[in-house]
């Protein structure tokens, strides 16, 4: 998806997030209708989150670090796309559009038609439009099984648990959640993260690493309609222990919904269920450079 690059970008983001088909299935002109009442209700605070994390979205620095991470270690050059701010695939094709081959690598491991599809439609628009045939392109688009990607997710929650007992804490998998209806229509996400916990909770268990309990959640649910559950709030109140940590698994980036709704918002929620201890693993970042040099190294 990406993330405003500065605080004027937000509308932007909003925008495009919302008019696009993949995220509001309805007809242009009444998507159009919704998304302008969605964007106008939720700017303002947008706004001011991405303020508190310092005016830009973590995705946009995280993702370049990581970039620069893998043009040291490949003999490739490396670049980056967003769907819903700068720079998009247009911006990026156009300066590379007579390369002979393209590896394409969506930031999702899991597949779904709101993230993964929507990206590759992005690209496959712009290589159109520029002339670029589509057998230049070789693309993975789901690894949420990958050794490597596990291993990180592995990495990641020692680095948050440090020297304490894993038995003194719960462990909650936090993915980003869709609505119910998205899921019902036969998109795969939900299977992915599911097969993805387990994988984690095998890997976590193959190095002695065993929790209290480990339990599946969903955040960032918008609007009315029903969303996958069980939502994570409603997870929160049910842990038998007051020690938790979340690990982000929907996300291979820091973006706002790690950084300030698991960081802040949560807990908060989690600060007024009593909870004593409450700790949020960081996603992969440049740490998933290995999987996708092996996601790579198997394209070939």
């Amino acid at each position: 998806m990406g993330g405003p690059n500065n605080l004027s970008e937000v509308k932007l983001f909003l925008n495009n997030m919302f008019h696009d088909k993949a995220i509001i299935g309805a007809p242009f002109l009444i998507r159009k209708m919704i998304a302008y009442f969605i964007v106008k209700g939720r700017l303002a605070e947008a706004t001011a989150n991405y303020e508190k994390l310092g005016g830009i979205s973590p995705i946009v620095e995280n993702t370049k670090h990581l970039v620069e991470a893998l043009q040291q270690e490949l003999d490739l050059d490396v670049f980056y796309i967003m769907r819903y701010t700068p720079p998009y695939a247009h911006d990026v094709l156009s300066k590379i559009q007579d390369y002979d081959r393209f590896f394409v690598i969506p930031l999702y491991p899991h597949f779904s038609t709101t993230t993964t599809l929507s990206s590759l439609d992005h690209l496959y628009e712009a290589a159109e439009s520029l002339g670029i045939d589509d057998e230049k392109f070789s693309i993975i688009d789901q690894y949420y099984n990958n050794t490597h990607y596990n291993q990180t997710i592995v990495n990641r929650i020692k680095e948050r648990l440090g020297d304490d007992n894993p038995q003194d804490f719960e462990l909650i998998f936090s993915a980003h959640g869709l609505p119910q209806r998205v899921i019902d229509r036969g998109d795969p996400y939900q299977i992915h993260i599911k097969r993805n916990v387990y994988w984690a909770r095998k890997a976590l268990s193959d190095q002695g690493i065993r929790f209290y309990k480990t339990h599946l959640a969903y955040q960032s649910r918008l609007g009315p309609v029903e969303w996958i559950k069980p939502y994570l709030d409603d997870k929160l109140k049910t842990l038998e222990k007051k020690r938790v940590i979340i690990y982000p698994i929907a996300f291979l980036i820091d973006n706002s919904e790690t950084k300030y709704e698991l960081d802040i918002e949560y807990k908060e929620i989690a600060s007024q269920l009593g909870f004593v201890d409450y700790r949020v693993a960081e996603a992969p970042n440049t740490l998933i450079k290995d999987t996708i040099i092996d996601l790579y190294q198997k394209m070939q």
